[in-house]
């Protein structure tokens, strides 16, 4: 049985990698599988650049940041609960009067 020989990679290599990870927004594991790396070694090779920079955590996977909401999103939002909520009304209404007309009472 022949041994695998480890590979290695310069550090301009590593770096691009890293780069491709936080620049792209995309998960240690597509990156690793298009590179054909294993997870664990890029995600180590994050975890190094990141060091002192951000947590391991936020290396780990791209977040979004939240933004506050414009006038027209709040609005949007208060009228979406709005209207919720009145649904919510009528549906139990039109529970109440099934169950009346079913002939149980609830």
């Amino acid at each position: 049985m022949e041994a695998r020989q480890r590979r290695s990679f310069t550090d301009d290599y590593k770096r691009q990698a890293v780069d491709l990870v936080t620049s792209s927004g995309r998960s240690i594991g597509s990156v690793a599988k298009e590179l054909g790396l294993r997870d664990s070694v890029l995600r180590r090779w994050v975890e190094q650049r990141g060091a002192g920079r951000e947590p391991t955590a936020t290396a780990r996977r791209p977040t979004t940041q939240a933004t506050v909401p414009s006038a027209d999103h709040a609005a949007e939002i208060a009228r979406l609960q709005r209207e919720n909520e009145r649904l919510r009304m009528e549906r139990d209404i039109l529970k109440k009067s099934i169950a009346i007309f079913a002939g149980t009472r609830t």
